[in-house]
């Protein structure tokens, strides 16, 4: 490899990590880099003092201009938008545990409330640890707006987070009963899983059924999913846990097709959250990669 394509592998993890934050697709996100290495192809690589923060710059501005698109055609979805599981690794194995955590598919779905300004200037700030004068210089604005708008992202994010955090295990352990409670088709199992004010948020794009807005309630969301159970009790279905975005998450298959992603939050004894991932295009990518009988196993 040249010297300037040797430069852009270097900081490619870093890129597409950013982008897929900005985005919460990863076709999006290979788009920007895609653009981002046209530009940087045509870029005099030695005339930079700085290969990273060009890239990163770029790669920026570039995010922002697609989720600005991308936001006002949200606005026209057919019911809640989830963002897309990551199929592959955006960071190295030595990243940081909070850069970790900000891959969540529960953190990409929270970052849905901040402006696309807003999100660039938090994340670039928080999770990729530029400090805030070199933030306001990728944005092109000045420090103070750079600050505020770290600031009131932080304010957004802290209202819409979960009263609950709890570990990767203790996830899996709920999301287990969870599989058992659906192939059992039990309902005093589901019934003790969900915490009496969960909430369930599904995405079927208008392209399969799923529910148009929030349910609120563990009495109607034990309902929702009793009726799910009864329905595909004697479908050839199969159900396994897997990491996706650095946390587990249920997938489920009917005839060997990939039907939904199901990802929760908890109080450590209950669902408090359950998000259902339905829309075949957002799981198409991960469908393509993932095998019902094996892959990157929790059980």
């Amino acid at each position: 490899m040249d010297r300037a394509t040797t430069i852009f592998q270097q900081h490619r993890p870093r890129l597409l990590g950013l982008a897929y934050r900005m985005l919460g697709t990863q076709a999006d996100a290979e788009d920007v880099l895609h653009d981002a290495w046209l530009r940087w192809h045509q870029q005099d690589t030695n005339a930079l003092d700085d290969a990273e923060a060009w890239l990163v710059t770029v790669t920026t501005r570039l995010s922002l201009d697609r989720l600005r698109r991308a936001k006002t055609e949200r606005q026209h979805y057919t019911g809640p938008w989830l963002p897309e599981p990551l199929v592959g690794e955006t960071e190295q194995p030595e990243a940081e545990l909070e850069r970790v955590e900000s891959l969540s598919l529960s953190f990409l779905a929270l970052l849905e409330r901040l402006s696309p300004e807003e999100r660039a200037a938090f994340l670039l700030v928080q999770v990729f640890d530029y400090t805030h004068a070199e933030t306001a210089a990728m944005l092109q604005i000045a420090e103070d707006a750079c600050r505020q708008r770290v600031h009131r992202a932080r304010q957004r994010l802290r209202e819409g987070r979960p009263r609950f955090t709890h570990s990767p295990d203790a996830q899996r352990r709920l999301l287990e009963k969870f599989r058992d409670a659906l192939e059992s088709a039990s309902v005093e199992s589901l019934q003790a899983l969900f915490a009496e004010d969960a909430v369930h948020l599904a995405d079927g794009g208008g392209l399969v059924r799923a529910t148009l807005r929030p349910l609120h309630g563990g009495e109607r969301v034990v309902r929702l999913y009793s009726i799910i159970a009864q329905r595909y009790r004697h479908l050839p279905i199969v159900h396994r846990l897997q990491w996706l975005n650095g946390a587990p998450a249920l997938l489920t298959w009917v005839d060997a097709k990939l039907a939904t992603v199901a990802w929760i939050e908890t109080d450590g004894e209950r669902i408090t959250s359950i998000h259902s991932l339905r829309n075949p295009e957002k799981l198409a990518r991960l469908e393509a990669v993932t095998n019902p009988e094996i892959g990157a196993s929790l059980s």
